[in-house]
């Protein structure tokens, strides 16, 4: 099984290996800047585990958890 952005816990960080998401949602990550070997890092997660704040590229921004289940890490 992948590594994936969702399984990371608030500190831990991964780089982008790929994404299994299609269509509009791959094309959201992209103009996002989540492309591959980039470093993401969770910063947090909401209390009931979605969403999930995470920082790349110098801005943070929010995923769902069946989002962030998407993008698979190195490793």
């Amino acid at each position: 099984m992948k590594k994936t952005l969702a399984r990371l816990k608030p500190g831990q960080s991964g780089v982008v290996d790929g994404l299994t998401a299609a269509g509009a949602v791959k094309r959201h990550f992209l103009d996002m800047g989540i492309t591959k070997g980039v470093r993401i890092t969770v910063e947090r997660i909401a209390p009931f585990g979605d969403p999930i704040a995470v920082r790349l590229r110098g801005y943070s921004l929010s995923l769902r958890r069946d989002e962030a289940a998407k993008i698979e890490l190195e490793g």
